[in-house]
């Protein structure tokens, strides 16, 4: 007990006795040291005593599929930030292969008696995984925000970029270069991101009065391995142009070209999507299509913070728009 004292009085800058005061729910301390030693306590670890239980913490979760990605940490940055801003506490859980998965998290961070929980990428996206773990949280009554676009029937606010209109972009830019030989590097085949992807090329190449051939469409993980698998394939049927759903994908794809001695952009042009860090530093600079984090990042704290206010907010999905960003990975095909 006096090691608990002296180990939360410590992490929060207060006496031992305000601690004992606040655990034995006595008066004579404010309101914002009364969250701050429970917000103490929960992320030290330690089980709040029996009366407090029923109270939420100032703990919200913040569950992300990986963080090889940029994109991911980049979210976790702006999301931590403005959490902050409102007094509440990220508790950061990444998912590993072969680790502790999002269900887990999910009865975890119910353990800790969080105020709220943002997913930024997960299974959510995707149609065939299990979801039981979502509906727990709803039945809980616990805010949720999603970040991209999720399965049908989820009913939380979901904070995306416009799919459609970032391939589109992508699309119409390889087109102005002269490329008719286009290929797409998506997710998985239940993954709602790239689906959205796919239907808005198909449209985008309708209405260019072209035609986008299932051969020139690859599924893969999100990897810069896999990236590279199926950009090989693509590269073996004559693509000129691959438009990838993800930075890493779209550095697979330059591997790609350079194993089969191919030079970006001169014979094989690339683009990504995220704009995550470092892709002005790849040779070449990657063009690729930009999410705005920082807005959409925010957007999803506004919206746990007011469904934790106990505000009502719409539950469908608000899309941000996408930037194309030109760099020096894409330019006009070679001369057959």
């Amino acid at each position: 007990m006096t090691r608990r004292l002296a180990q939360v009085a410590k992490k929060v800058g207060v006496s031992e006795a305000t601690v004992s005061r606040v655990l034995n729910g006595k008066p004579g301390v404010s309101q914002a040291t009364r969250q701050s030693v429970l917000s103490a306590l929960d992320v030290l670890g330690y089980e709040r005593p029996t009366q407090l239980r029923g109270e939420r913490a100032r703990l919200v979760g913040l569950v992300l599929p990986e963080l090889q990605n940029p994109i991911f940490p980049a979210f976790a940055e702006v999301i931590g930030g403005a959490l902050a801003q409102q007094g509440l506490t990220p508790v950061l859980c990444t998912q590993t292969k072969g680790g502790v998965s999002e269900a887990d998290y999910v009865e975890l961070l119910l353990q800790q008696q969080v105020s709220g929980v943002v997913f930024a990428g997960g299974l959510f996206a995707q149609a065939d995984a299990p979801h039981d773990h979502y509906r727990l949280l709803a039945e809980r009554n616990i805010p949720v925000v999603l970040i991209n676009a999720s399965i049908e029937n989820l009913d939380f606010p979901c904070i995306a970029c416009d799919d459609a209109v970032a391939v589109e972009q992508s699309w119409r830019h390889l087109v102005s270069l002269g490329h008719e030989r286009i290929g797409l590097v998506l997710g998985p085949s239940d993954h709602i991101p790239s689906r959205r992807k796919l239907a808005a090329a198909r449209q985008t190449a309708e209405a260019m009065d072209a035609v986008l051939p299932d051969t020139h469409v690859e599924r893969a993980m999100f990897s810069l391995e896999g990236g590279q698998a199926a950009a090989t394939r693509l590269l073996d049927r004559g693509v000129t142009g691959v438009i990838c759903a993800s930075d890493p994908l779209a550095l697979g794809a330059v591997r790609a070209a350079r194993r089969r001695g191919l030079h970006v952009p001169r014979d094989v042009s690339v683009v990504g999507y995220d704009d995550s860090a470092f892709m002005t530093c790849t040779e070449p600079p990657l063009t690729t299509v930009r999410q705005p984090i920082e807005a959409m990042g925010r957007a999803a704290v506004d919206l746990l913070c007011a469904q934790i206010q106990g505000t009502e907010v719409p539950h469908g999905e608000l899309l941000f728009e996408p930037e194309l960003v030109v760099r020096g990975s894409t330019a006009r095909p070679a001369a057959d």
